[in-house]
């Protein structure tokens, strides 16, 4: 159950607007691949064009050696052998258990259905509940019968549409963990689409942010967050202050609070950017004539997490020694740890 999925220069508009806009994917054999951005960027037009529910107006969607659409040809959804997981979890309410998850199993022999339901009951761990009904399990169960059920007829392919908006949040990193494993213990490539980069981390092996329906980069979520491309993936995948910088050289950059030096090289001609700086390498100092003020404080058990003002931007900067305590209205400066700097030139 492995799959090389390619799209190639996909587009698709409602009426004048343009939704997805020439865009080029690739998913390869066992990976989960994460569709991330805002809502209107496009991430489930472009899942729903996967799946065939909807026809690009140009462009090649191709899995393995079998072309699903191009100018020629169309590919109907229940032809294109692909699994699908929704937020709402889509289970019939009038079947149980094991018959949502044999729903799908209509051309084997009723041996071998009944032994596949077992299966897939044992990889989920809902062997007792196999007689319940839908409306008598909590969220998270009701998840995983969905992921029961789409995998249940081995697909080529599977698709995940912000499966886990729904469950509550105390829950949703434990079931996002065995999803997980369940789909690699199937080795089954997966499409996920969600907006959450809390997620996004925790599923997937690599990341395209979406933008405006183009993807702005694609990579692991490592890459992503510590080499973003553009100031829209870099913002997108976590806050950050905004600093005018000279460039000294590959390793050092020159701005209002000292040099600031990168573990990296960074490449290129230009002298003049900006740095975006995460809130994880900035530290509080003591300042009374400093160019940061606090706005707010609260405490979150380990450490207070500060809101402050800098040069008209806000960020919160978390401090993990308590005897460090700042006020609101108090006037601070920062230090910059060094890291791998992200410089954006115009």
């Amino acid at each position: 159950m492995t799959a090389q999925l390619h799209l190639d220069n996909i587009s698709f508009n409602y009426g004048e607007r343009v939704v997805v806009d020439n865009l080029s994917l690739h998913l390869g054999d066992n990976e989960i691949l994460c569709l991330l951005g805002a809502s209107g960027c496009g991430k489930t037009t472009t899942l729903k064009a996967i799946a065939g529910l909807l026809r690009p107006h140009q462009g090649v969607i191709r899995l393995g050696e079998n072309i699903l659409c191009d100018d020629n040809r169309f590919v109907t959804p229940q032809h294109r052998n692909m699994g699908m997981m929704f937020q709402d979890y889509a289970l019939f309410p009038h079947l149980n258990v094991a018959q949502n998850i044999a729903f799908g199993l209509k051309a084997m022999t009723r041996a071998n259905k009944v032994k596949r339901v077992k299966e897939m009951l044992a990889l989920v761990h809902l062997e007792d509940c196999a007689n319940r009904y839908p409306h008598q399990l909590s969220g998270g169960q009701q998840q995983r019968v969905a992921i029961a059920r789409a995998l249940a007829y081995k697909p080529s392919l599977l698709l995940l549409d912000e499966p886990f908006s729904n469950i509550d949040h105390q829950v949703r990193f434990q079931l996002i963990a065995d999803i997980r494993r369940i789909i690699k213990d199937q080795q089954v490539s997966a499409i996920f689409v969600t907006h959450s980069k809390e997620e996004a981390f925790a599923f997937a092996d690599t990341l395209a942010v979406m933008h405006q329906g183009e993807i702005a980069q694609q990579g692991t979520p490592q890459q992503l967050f510590h080499h973003p491309r553009s100031k829209v993936v870099a913002e997108f995948l976590g806050s950050g202050l905004y600093l005018d910088a000279q460039k000294q050289d590959d390793y050092h950059f020159e701005t209002q609070f000292g040099v600031v030096k990168s573990h990296q090289a960074v490449a290129g001609s230009e002298l003049s950017g900006q740095l975006y700086v995460r809130p994880h390498d900035l530290q509080l100092i003591r300042d009374d004539k400093g160019p940061v003020t606090v706005v707010s404080k609260r405490f979150v058990g380990t450490e207070y997490v500060y809101r402050v003002q800098v040069l008209g931007q806000e960020i919160e900067i978390p401090v993990k020694q308590p005897e460090q305590e700042f006020l609101p209205g108090q006037r601070l400066s920062i230090t910059i740890s060094s890291h791998a700097v992200n410089f954006f030139t115009a």
